[in-house]
């Protein structure tokens, strides 16, 4: 089976290259631990194959295993912009390889449709003054913020590398118009509609944006759930990684009897440092 490498090389070296392709996975993770510079450096690496082949043989090496590279990267948000996420990038990783990497990564801002029926001023996140012809439009002149996502995936997800930022974003918008099956049940659509576009999506959450019960549920609807967390040890606090669930890519950590990943971000992004077994 081909897979879609996350961009961590010394991960993807011990699954066989990445995730299986068509797959959703859940990134979830507590605040710093790592999940967020997991998406950057998954985008950044994998732009730099396209982009800059020496970066990427210095940063990553070669593909492993049965690795094919994405045709296409496409890094979704629903609250910030490409400039903003450059700039928070680049707080992360070394801007020579965010530079280079990013020239591959097309950005999706959704925020227009995400904040449009808010109370935030539309001049704060489309740039424009609001005007009285803005003011006589109604929710129904406007396309819903899942209607946005569902058509940009359509249109860009096959054979790509979609990074979507975040799923928290969406959680956190839950009113009268969407309840929390309305994101379970786009879940699942998509990772039926995965199945057949051969990429990789990446949905990035925070752990604390949701109940036990209903991260249960969003672990139900989608191919992979690794988790990313903090763990103290002494004096110091170690970042871990470890994967839930995840068809084609849990079966090999188990063969090895691996439980869990030591973890760091440095400036060429996250990375693995030291791989626990069951002793």
């Amino acid at each position: 089976m081909a897979t879609i490498p996350f961009g961590v090389s010394r991960l993807d070296g011990r699954i066989g290259g990445g995730a299986p392709e068509g797959s959703v996975v859940l990134l979830s993770g507590e605040a710093g631990a790592g999940a967020r510079e997991f998406v950057y450096t998954s985008a950044v690496l994998n732009g730099l194959q396209s982009a800059d082949q020496e970066l990427f043989d210095l940063h990553y090496g070669d593909l492993h295993g049965n690795a094919v590279a994405p045709e296409e990267i496409h890094y979704v948000s629903f609250t910030a912009d490409e400039a903003e996420l450059q700039r928070e990038i680049s707080f992360t990783m070394d801007e020579e390889i965010v530079t280079s990497g990013l020239d591959a990564v097309e950005f999706a801002d959704l925020s227009p449709e995400y904040f449009q029926l808010s109370p935030v001023p539309r001049a704060w996140y489309s740039g424009k003054h609001q005007t009285i012809a803005d003011l006589g439009q109604t929710g129904d002149d406007r396309r819903d913020v899942l209607e946005a996502f569902a058509d940009y995936l359509d249109e860009h997800a096959q054979g790509s590398l979609v990074i979507v930022d975040s799923l928290t974003d969406l959680i956190g918008a839950r009113k009268d118009d969407m309840d929390f099956s309305d994101i379970v049940l786009t879940l699942k659509g998509l990772r039926k509609a995965a199945s057949d576009w051969d990429g990789l999506i990446l949905l990035h959450l925070a752990r604390d944006a949701v109940t036990d019960e209903e991260f249960g549920s969003l672990m139900t609807s989608v191919d992979g759930t690794v988790q990313f967390e903090w763990e103290r040890g002494g004096n110091e606090r170690v970042r871990t990684m470890f994967v839930r669930e995840f068809r084609g890519v849990l079966s090999r950590l188990e063969e090895e009897d691996i439980v869990q990943f030591e973890t760091e971000v440095h400036d060429a992004g996250f990375d693995v440092t030291d791989v626990r077994k069951i002793r």
